[in-house]
């Protein structure tokens, strides 16, 4: 009986053994015989001082901490310029499992849950000190307070017989492990934007950084690069695009300086000098949106053809192409994609302004084309210039003699920008405009993407209007003999000339 008075005089929690966050009974006599039977003043220090402070747990193991942030660099970088790869270095405490080596198949599928799922790191580690088992690496946030598994999980591990014990793995992060807009987060100052996105031309990847980025541009640049396989130059653009040829200054940031590349897309291929001409990644589906409208034998008159990304596929469907481009390189960049994708019999290239070139070869063939009696192939005209296509539409105004017979005229499919609240109106106002006649119920327009936060890019496609395209029957008789002055316009109570030589004799 004084055993057990003794056995009852001892917290409840002294039964209790604590393993790595892990709680255990133990009811075995032996674990606490040693102390039966001795004066409390007689107990190990600890024990003695924790009932004398009738505390009703064990002393405090020191708590079972584990790094809940896996995503963030030390905190050093901040305010980096220059990248320091090394300083990125961040020691992590990780819970984790030791399971025989054997097992580990068995358990990931149903361990799923609570697995690392941390791109970049390892979920199976080797343990150094035991060659036939392995450390399995949890989500520290799937752990419970008390540093323990699920009942479901334990259940699990109970069934392999693995003890439920969760130990300490200590793992080493380095710059190697962050993503781009994790490194970058760290190292601009807190609050501020991060812009990680970008376009691809090949090699080349092509920033807009915004001012607050620019005293990082450098770093920001050469993250990038490191981050994405087959990348060896980045640049930012330094001015927006002002010019007739489209093309913008960029300065280098990390990387080689070599603007020639090349660029696939939908299985063409084409080659261009980035710095010298217009190409935008984001276009893409537009290109095939249009050229999906084309049948082989029909006409594209691309205005406004830049390297040919109309143009091209038009022609690998089998249509007859005329392309034209102001700038200089990317006429001679377009002959070249032409000849690439052995297309080149069926393109006639042209190094003219539009204007000139809708007034001159495009007037030329649409006369020839439409002067036929039968036709079954369709006529389409592409002016891909969104700052200012729009100014050119005016040039269709009674661009043609004659009189529109029973073949289809042509279709425009012309770009601009707005920032309007309703776009789709707006643009519709304004080619209106330019061409002197309602298009309700005559257009359609699309969405192409949006560019900034209040400007979208937007495509109207039409049908000329045959009161357009044509001059007046009246102008046309006016213009049969220009020697021959207009007949004088008589006054209600003037007699013809004829009359009054009559009346004289």
């Amino acid at each position: 009986m004084r055993i057990f008075r003794r056995l009852n005089s001892l917290p409840a929690s002294l039964l209790k053994v604590k393993y790595f966050g892990t709680t255990a009974s133990n009811t075995s006599f032996p674990a606490v015989w040693t102390f039966c039977g001795q004066p409390l003043n007689r107990l190990p220090g600890h024990l003695a001082a924790a009932r004398r402070n009738s505390l009703c747990t064990m002393p405090e193991v020191p708590e079972q901490k584990f790094d809940l942030d896996l995503h963030s660099p030390h905190p050093r970088v901040r305010g980096m310029t220059t990248l320091d790869r090394a300083a990125f270095k961040r020691n992590v405490v990780i819970p984790a499992l030791k399971v025989n080596k054997d097992l580990l198949s068995k358990l990931e599928k149903p361990l799923k849950r609570v697995l690392l799922k941390r791109p970049g790191l390892k979920r199976v580690v080797e343990d150094p000190e035991d060659e036939s088992r392995k450390f399995l690496l949890l989500d520290p946030h799937a752990i419970s307070d008390s540093c323990s598994l699920g009942e479901s999980e334990q259940q699990i591990l109970k069934s392999f017989n693995i003890s439920p014990e969760i130990v300490k793995y200590n793992q080493e992060l380095t710059y190697d492990h962050f993503k781009v807009d994790e490194i970058l987060q760290a190292v601009l100052p807190e609050g501020q934007e991060v812009t990680t996105a970008f376009s691809r031309i090949g090699h080349i990847i092509h920033l807009n950084l915004r001012d607050h980025q620019l005293p990082y541009k450098h770093i920001i640049g050469q993250v990038i690069l490191d981050k994405n396989p087959g990348i060896t130059c980045a640049v930012n653009k330094t001015n927006t695009i002002d010019n007739a040829y489209r093309n913008f200054q960029m300065e280098v940031l990390a990387g080689e300086d070599n603007m020639i590349t090349k660029v696939k897309e939908h299985h063409i291929m084409y080659e261009f000098d980035f710095s010298k001409v217009y190409w935008n990644p984001r276009l893409c589906t537009e290109h095939m949106r249009i050229v999906g409208l084309l049948k082989p034998g029909d006409l594209l008159f691309d205005v406004f053809a830049g390297v040919g990304p109309f143009a091209i596929p038009a022609a690998k469907k089998g249509c007859i192409v005329f392309a034209n481009d102001l700038n200089p390189d990317s006429y001679k960049w377009l002959q070249h994609n032409c000849k690439l994708n052995k297309v080149d019999r069926k393109v006639k290239v042209f190094n003219m302004d539009g204007r000139q070139f809708l007034e001159e070869p495009v007037k030329e063939e649409l006369t020839r084309q439409l002067s036929l009696k039968e036709r079954n192939s369709c006529l389409h005209i592409v002016m891909n210039l969104p700052a200012m296509a729009v100014e050119f539409l005016d040039v269709f105004r009674h661009l043609l003699d004659g009189e529109p017979g029973s073949t289809s005229l042509p279709t425009v499919h012309c770009y601009c920008f707005s920032k309007h609240d309703n776009p789709v109106q707006d643009v519709q106002e304004r080619v209106e405009a330019c061409l002197g006649i309602s298009l309700e119920g005559l257009c359609s327009v699309e969405l192409v993407r949006n560019v900034a936060p209040n400007k979208d890019m937007m495509c109207i496609s039409f049908s000329l209007p045959p009161k357009v395209l044509y001059k007046p029957l009246s102008s046309l008789k006016g213009a049969d003999n220009p020697q021959e002055p207009a007949s004088k316009r008589l006054r209600p109570n003037e007699e013809p000339p004829e009359e009054k030589n009559n009346l004289m004799v």
